[in-house]
């Protein structure tokens, strides 16, 4: 851990005033401030749990942002507006921003200079030479196709100073193709708060404003292009890929103007003019520096206030707020731009002795693999490997010997990686790799999983210098000239191509990526190879995917980089795994925690375990029995019976949309439905992400009403995350079964197997050995076999993947310390005596459910009884607090 601060500890007689705090704090908020500023103090890595509804978002603001300015006085660094001052000499911006205002006299000195250089592209000597045509193409059009030549490493000089990059910049929804960081130090002592959505960040902002720091402070709230794009045209593709390689192709055409212009044979270098970029949102320098003043000037900002300023300005939101971020003293941005190196960097993002704190981390291991996996359909090789085809065979004469030997590679591995994909023969022919207790009994299946070495050896390309491959991709841009080809042809061919799809420019990014991901290190990640269909679309057909495994070495930029790294949440536990899986090498005696309780009193909570429905079956929503019509049938008594005892709202959490949606038919079919809904009305959670929000505003309209709903939602949806249910939003909680992922999933159980193997002397072999592969082509009991054969770690893994998403969902009800709720725990495994099980799911419940829970009653005449009682009692103390006033 780098650090250049001296440690300040916090004696009682120091302990800061947190003033900024806009109540009277409660104890455990004092409490928590305190820690979280010790533990900034002290730096290193730290975790700080405060159950939700408990202020969490406040307290970090007060505590976090208190300790920023007592750090700048007692440092004494000369910090002055000045440095903040907005000028004409920003290098936080991309470079062709910047070139707007570039006077003749450097232009011509950049030319020199190019001229001058030892970079590993020549000019083509005989820029005029015949490119073969397609009917109907003017040679100019081709011509802009062609690539500069390429001198690999060997051939250069040996005064050549060209440095090899690790590879390609992945697509990533924050990356650009030119790095627009500053090259200049950071301004200042910083605090970097990221977290995992875009509504949770807008959340934290609204909890800012309450503070004086809102106006101390220079805040920038970073988003994606999705999020701040204000150029209809491009807002309207609606997928992430295509806004983010639409917004870079426009960039792109920038260039394209000035190499026709040399190929006519013009000699004088046209300047980068206002009409280089084609997206009207950035032609504008001068509003582009006026919106980042505009920022400085403003109270804290959230995204929605970006795009509305954006769209006043008529200049570009996206790049305004990132030419802001250096600086800022507080930078709030999404997991993506600081969790990934190349967001980063693209973003010019310094961690160096900063603060970075990570709210939502209970999820935080799996959320950084899964921002670094790469994955690659067979319809994108096939698209990539024919593009490259047509541009060998069209350009073939006239690329120099370096483009040719590079391309035919990219050839060679475009057709090696198609053939696990073909047949079942060829899938067979590499199921050797796999980890199997006898490898002459395997047989083809639906997939298959092989670590990276295994892979490239099977496929006879480990024999390719991936490196410097990569090298080649980023520094010829040979992917945009390619793909633009593809288009062309495809133009020509076809007619009008459907400009949306961009299907071309983001099968390359696939490709690239994925070659990226066979650079890692051979123990970190596995190779995933299926052949099926994709479950939900049918049209996805076989597909490679490269799954990380271990985020320590991930975790670890981030941690050698700042002076404090703070992970948040309601519920972090278990601490060891997540020691074990992010930062393995700190000492549990060195982690820093604090857990606090919440701040509402037991008596305003009621959870039970619900062992047996109204008619007296046992509840049992394993993956054996949950779809059976009885089980189904007895969870409906039950909402029928808890509707006419339950005020207002009531939530329902599923495991599933697809077990969501078999019990509303079930429900439909049966009458079931109806019956609930003469006392409630019923809402269910849409799929679709934009659909939410309208959901939810009938859903509060209908609980107004004085009606009251019910809302049925899934574990892990947009509901059970970042929404608050306060107050009469929901007065139930019921959590329907035990929300395990399914066993049958690939991915999840290379993960089980990885885990069940840390700490082992070769972590680069799977620690079990399983009969066959039988699992992969998606058998869920085979799937329970590798559980079974897991002794502790893998089968903790699963187990707290459940426990999690069950904490998570039922966190939404208290919001805070006058709010109340039922909490029903739906399934006998519930309410079996903990004392008897290895494994007791209430074990690894919030301190402060666990304490309360009812963990089994005679039969469900108790649990109607005491929510009778609950409900009556809170209705009383609520209309007495109503009469005081």
């Amino acid at each position: 851990m780098e650090g250049s601060f001296p440690s300040v500890s916090c004696s009682m007689a120091e302990k800061p005033e947190f003033s900024a705090f806009p109540y009277k704090p409660y104890s455990i908020q004092i409490d928590f401030m305190n820690a979280l500023y010790q533990f900034l103090d002290k730096g290193g890595v730290s975790m700080l749990e405060s159950p939700t509804g408990t202020g969490k978002s406040l307290s970090i603001i007060c505590s976090a942002l208190q300790w920023l300015i007592d750090r700048k006085e007692k440092a004494n660094s000369g910090f002055t507006e000045e440095s903040h001052k907005v000028d004409g000499n920003d290098c936080d911006e991309p470079d062709w921003m910047r070139n707007f205002t570039v006077n003749e006299n450097s232009k011509a000195n950049d030319d020199k200079t190019i001229k001058n250089s030892k970079s590993p592209f020549r000019r083509r000597k005989h820029a005029k030479e015949r490119v073969p045509q397609v009917e109907g193409e003017a040679e100019l059009t081709d011509q802009e196709f062609l690539l500069d030549d390429y001198e690999s490493q060997e051939e250069e000089s040996s005064n050549s100073k060209r440095k090899l990059t690790g590879g390609f910049e992945s697509s990533s929804e924050d990356e650009e193709d030119e790095n627009e960081g500053s090259d200049d130090d950071e301004q200042g002592l910083k605090v970097f708060f990221c977290s995992r959505t875009h509504s949770q960040l807008s959340q934290f902002v609204k909890e800012l404003r309450k503070t004086v720091f809102a106006k101390q402070l220079k805040v920038v709230c970073l988003g994606s292009r999705k999020n701040l794009c204000i150029n209809e045209d491009v807002l309207k593709l609606g997928n992430v890929a295509r806004i983010n390689e639409r917004c870079l192709e426009l960039q792109k055409k920038k260039k394209t103007q000035v190499s026709k212009k040399k190929n006519l044979g013009t000699n004088v270098r046209i300047g980068r003019t206002k009409a280089s970029c084609r997206c009207p949102m950035l032609r504008k320098h001068k509003i582009q520096r006026e919106f980042k003043a505009e920022i400085v000037q403003q109270e804290a900002m959230d995204i929605e206030d970006l795009v509305l300023l954006g769209r006043e300005m008529a200049t570009c939101p996206y790049y305004g707020s990132r030419r802001m971020a250096p600086a800022a003293d507080l930078v709030i941005l999404p997991y993506q731009s600081l969790l990934s190196k190349s967001s980063r960097e693209s973003l010019g993002l310094n961690l160096k002795n900063n603060v970075v704190i990570i709210d939502e981390a209970h999820n935080l291991a799996d959320t950084l693999l899964s921002m670094h996996d790469a994955k690659i359909t067979v319809s994108q090789l096939e698209d990539v490997h024919c593009c490259i085809e047509n541009y060998l065979g069209r350009f073939q004469n006239l690329l120099g010997a370096g483009n040719r030997r590079y391309i035919q590679t990219l050839l060679i591995l475009t057709r090696a990686l198609l053939k696990p994909l073909a047949s079942e023969g060829d899938l067979n022919s590499i199921n050797v790799g796999l980890d199997t207790g006898n490898p002459s009994k395997s047989k083809p299946c639906g997939g298959c999983s092989m670590a990276i070495f295994d892979f490239l050896f099977s496929l006879n390309i480990d024999n390719i210098n991936l490196v410097k491959l990569l090298a080649y991709i980023k520094e010829s841009n040979i992917i945009h000239k390619v793909s633009g080809y593809g288009e062309r042809v495809a133009m020509l061919q076809k007619g009008p191509v459907d400009h949306e799809e961009m299907s071309k420019l983001t099968s390359f990014r696939a490709f690239s990526d994925m070659l990226v991901a066979l650079t890692n290190n051979n123990g970190d990640g596995r190779i995933i190879i299926s052949r099926t269909s994709s479950s939900t679309s049918g049209q996805q057909g076989g597909y490679i995917k490269y799954v990380m495994l271990t985020g320590a070495n991930l975790f670890s930029e981030v941690v050698d980089e700042a002076h404090a790294v703070i992970l948040a949440g309601g519920t972090l536990q278990p601490i060891e795994e997540t020691r074990e899986r992010l930062f393995p090498w700190l000492p549990s005696n060195q982690l820093q925690f604090f857990s606090c309780s919440h701040i509402v009193s037991p008596e305003s909570i009621m959870p039970i375990a619900v062992s047996h429905g109204p008619s007296g079956q046992s509840f049992d929503f394993s993956h054996r029995s949950r779809s059976s019509t009885g089980m189904i049938q007895e969870l409906g008594l039950l909402m029928s019976n808890l509707v006419a005892v339950v005020p207002e709202g009531v939530i329902v959490f599923f495991s599933s949309f697809e077990y969501e949606t078999q019990v509303h038919t079930a429900w439909s079919n049966s009458g079931i439905l109806r019956r609930i809904m003469k006392k409630k009305r019923v809402f269910r959670e849409p799929r679709k992400n934009t659909e939410v929000e309208a959901v939810l505003r009938d859903y509060k309209e209908a609980i107004e009403s004085e009606r009251g709903a019910i809302m049925l939602a899934v574990v892990g949806g947009k509901v059970s995350e970042g929404i608050n249910f306060s107050d009469g939003m929901c007065r139930c909680v019921v959590m329907v079964g035990l929300p395990y992922p399914s066993p049958s999933d690939i991915e999840l159980l290379e993960r089980i197997k990885h885990i069940e193997g840390l700490g082992d002397s070769d972590s680069g072999k799977p620690c079990l050995t399983l009969a066959d592969d039988s699992y992969y082509s998606g058998d869920v009991q085979a799937g329970f076999g590798v559980l079974k054969s897991c002794k502790r770690r893998g089968k903790e893994y699963y187990e707290n993947l459940c426990m999690k998403a069950v904490n998570q969902s039922i966190g939404r009800a208290i919001r805070h310390i006058k709010d109340y709720a039922a909490i029903l725990l739906v399934d006998a495994r519930y309410s079996n005596d903990p004392s008897k099980r290895t494994f007791h799911p209430s074990k690894k419940l919030p301190k402060w459910i666990k304490d309360s829970l009812i963990h089994s009653t005679k039969g469900y005449g108790d649990v109607h009884r005491l929510l009778h009682q609950f409900f009556k009692y809170k209705n009383v103390e609520k209309s007495s607090e109503t009469n005081q006033y």
